[in-house]
Order: C-alpha cells, then structure tokens, then sequence
C-alpha cells in the first residue's frame, strides 16, 4: 500500500493526476476532491485502513459461530464453480422463456442435469478413473446400441456396438452404480 501512496504523492506534486485521469485502481478510496480539479490524499483513511493490513475478515448477517463462519466461506469455491459450469456446461444461459412456469422448468432441467454431473463425478473419483467428467460426457456420445427383436421369439435383445477402452469403462462404471 506503501507504494501505492508514494507514487499518488508524486502524481500530485508533478500535477499529473488530476480529476480525469482518476480511474477504479484501489487508491481512490484515500482521494478527497477538493474543489474542481484539487485532489489530495485522505491519510486518515489510509491509517485505519492500515489496521486491516495482512488480516482477512468476514461480515455477514448469520447466526452462525465463528468458526463455521469460516469453515463454510472455505466451500465458496464449489459455489462458484457450480454457477460457472451452470453458464458454461450445463448451457443454462441463454434462458429464452419468458413466462415463469417455463423459466423454472429451465432451470429445473439445469438443477437435475448439476445433479447428475456432480454423481458422475463423484463416481469417477471414487472408482479412481482417470477420466475427468466432461471426457467421459464426450465419450458417451458416441456409444450407440442397437434393440432387435427377433422374430421367431419376438424377444428383444439389446446389442451394444463397438465401443473403444475408454467407453467400455464407462460402460463399467455405469452399470456398477445405476
């Protein structure tokens, strides 16, 4: 922050920083405008501010203690990780219904198909494939399977056509847990 403060300083002094050249670089919080074109730093902020430095601090409205504050601000990332592969893999973005019953079937499509994502993954982990998620989607595409019926029984047979190693372990894996 140190820095920071040092190089505004010699922008002011200089006369090179000025009201139109302020942009949203952090600093600006130490700035008070004086007058039109008169900027100086707000040192008392920067102080109080100081106080905060190297420490990492949590504000919210629950009623939880401390520490599970903490622990649950720690899976944040898998809540983000969940919205950006709602927008990206799961496609839920563009969302072009527009009555409510159709917006919410949309995203209850979207919420089952995390779901099952989420399972698939954690299978896959569990039985230590080397496959990530999104791979083995990829591989499911193409695995086709044939229903015949013969026609002296009339019963059905189902013939899976020829998968590669990659999707026979899969196939394994599927039918081990589903």
């Amino acid at each position: 922050m140190a820095i920071i403060v040092s190089t505004v300083e010699k922008q002011i002094k200089s006369g090179k920083l000025t009201k139109a050249q302020i942009n949203n670089k952090g600093y600006n919080k130490y700035l008070a405008m004086k007058g039109d074109v008169s900027i100086e730093i707000d040192y008392e902020k920067y102080e109080k501010d100081g106080l905060w430095d190297g420490l990492k601090g949590y504000i919210t409205n629950s009623q939880l203690n401390a520490t599970a504050i903490v622990e649950n601000y720690k899976h944040l990332w898998q809540i983000e990780k969940a919205f950006r592969m709602s927008k990206t893999d799961l496609r839920i973005r563009p969302i072009y219904h527009r009555l409510s019953d159709r917006i919410e079937a949309h995203i209850c499509i979207s919420f089952a198909a995390y779901a099952i994502y989420k399972d698939l993954e954690r299978v896959l982990y569990k039985e230590k494939c080397t496959l990530s998620v999104r791979k083995a989607a990829e591989q499911t595409q193409n695995m086709y399977q044939i229903i015949a019926t013969l026609p002296e029984s009339k019963k059905q047979t189902k013939i899976l056509l020829k998968m590669n190693d990659e999707q026979n372990q899969i196939l394994k894996i599927i039918a081990k847990y589903y």
